[in-house]
């Protein structure tokens, strides 16, 4: 296993450890934990398609991308916290 080096605030550091402390974990351990379990672009568009394939196999067959855009400016709105009526 190689060691790196990384140049964070101290403040970003100390919450670091924290998270970690606050899971009996080093922070060595959390960070790895956390960055493994995070997607990259490529594993996220995969997923994405197997959920669109699912759907449209087994739920909606009829399924759009207008759709699927519309439930995403949804779901968009709700994380800004804006309110409206759904599409």
């Amino acid at each position: 296993m190689g060691d790196t080096t990384i140049k964070i605030s101290e403040s970003i550091r100390d919450r670091l450890r924290t998270l970690a402390e606050e899971r009996g974990m080093s922070t060595r351990a959390y960070v790895e934990r956390v960055v493994a379990a995070m997607p990259t672009e490529v594993e996220r568009a995969e997923r994405t398609a197997r959920a669109m394939a699912y759907v449209r196999t087994h739920l909606r067959e009829d399924l759009s991308e207008d759709d699927v855009r519309n439930a995403q400016e949804w779901r968009a709105a709700i994380a800004r916290r804006q309110t409206g009526s759904r599409r």
